[in-house]
């Protein structure tokens, strides 16, 4: 894999004594500007007039809370939908349990896949195409105590859910029915979490969403103008925040949100679940340290994350221009008329300064 950067040792030791969020950062003189992004296909118009500095971004959400315990809970387990397995196997005392969600978007029954009925697949008039609902919609709660969040667990912790989501992705994708896998974390109420309880979801689709086949198109179009992945080749000067052995995080070129973050393989590797146990915990501290940064730096603000992962049914012919990574997204910025109208997004701090902002926050925070 090619990078377009130098060492980051420098950016990774800047500020190690640092345990407070950045303070103060240099203004620099900016114009507006818009920006292509080439795995996303998206534009993103910059605008810095619209924000003061990128240190002063902080959340006015408050992450505070008072329920003790929940149905989540260790020792709650019958108050929960039924379970699909657990870790470790079969122990009470449990590190994490991956169970169905009691209010699934989709329906494991077998009579929707298609070709169980009649109705397996259909047209209404010329409007549009209707399908059976088929699918898998799963919770993996990520710790067995309410107080415990997702970011307090040592790597090895963090790399068990990420393998969690590997085996339910194994699972799942032994029906043929099923075409992608959206995995996802939604992290406090104004980001569409309904239990704070620290746990993401699984949905596992008859489809393959519109936003992914645009990504794939987009980096198709890349690699065939190029013959490169446009991930192994992405842009490391002034974007990179952190950077493992096999593993980079940086505020994309493009980003279309505040302090917006990916975490991608330094290897090429098209699909999540083919990550191994070790490559899973190197992962899982790089994730640990994203956020906590955020946190610190932007006032623990609530957030999504999501796996942005290759269909299941990928072609050899495909497999070489897709490439796997995670997206952090805090929620800091709402979004308006604008961006639903056009699919563009304004954000007012250049990824360059929230980068920037972030390398400055020290790595001691995930200790």
């Amino acid at each position: 894999m090619a990078f377009n950067a130098s060492s980051s040792d420098d950016s990774q030791t800047k500020a190690t004594n640092m345990t407070q969020p950045v303070k103060e950062a240099p203004i620099q003189s900016r114009t507006p500007e818009l920006r292509k992004d080439p795995v996303t296909n998206r534009w993103v118009v910059f605008s810095p007039a619209r924000a003061k500095r990128p240190t002063d971004f902080k959340s006015k959400a408050s992450g505070s809370h008072n329920i003790i315990e929940c149905a989540f809970c260790i020792g709650h387990e019958s108050e929960c939908a039924p379970e699909i397995f657990r870790v470790p196997p079969k122990d009470p005392n449990w590190k994490l349990r991956v169970i169905e969600n009691l209010y699934p978007a989709v329906s494991r029954s077998p009579e929707c896949q298609f070709g169980q009925n009649s109705f397996a697949k259909h047209e209404t008039g010329d409007w549009g195409l209707v399908i059976p609902g088929f699918g898998f919609h799963d919770v993996v709660i990520e710790a067995p105590l309410h107080s415990v969040r997702l970011s307090d667990l040592d790597p090895k912790a963090m790399g068990d859910v990420i393998l969690a989501y590997k085996t339910r992705i194994e699972q799942t994708a032994r029906h043929d029915s099923v075409k992608y896998v959206q995995v996802f974390k939604n992290h406090g109420a104004s980001a569409g979490a309904s239990m704070t309880h620290s746990h993401s979801q699984m949905l596992s689709l008859p489809i393959v969403p519109p936003s992914v086949s645009v990504r794939l198109d987009s980096m198709k179009e890349y690699f065939n103008r190029t013959g490169k992945c446009c991930l192994c080749e992405v842009r490391l000067k002034d974007f990179l925040i952190n950077e493992t052995t096999n593993f980079i995080s940086i505020v994309p070129f493009a980003a279309s949100f505040p302090f917006e973050i990916w975490i991608i393989p330094r290897y090429h590797a098209s699909h999540l679940h083919e990550i191994d146990a070790g490559k899973a915990v190197e992962f899982g501290g790089l994730l640990k340290l994203m956020l906590r940064k955020i946190a610190l730096q932007l006032n623990d603000p609530p957030f999504n994350f999501m796996f942005h992962t290759s269909p299941l049914m990928a072609t050899d012919s495909e497999l070489p221009y897709m490439h796997w990574y995670l997206q952090i997204v805090p929620q800091l910025t709402g979004v308006g008329g604008f961006e639903l109208g056009t699919g563009c997004y304004i954000n007012p701090v250049f990824p360059e300064d929230a980068a920037q902002v972030l390398r400055d926050v020290s790595n001691q925070v995930a200790d």
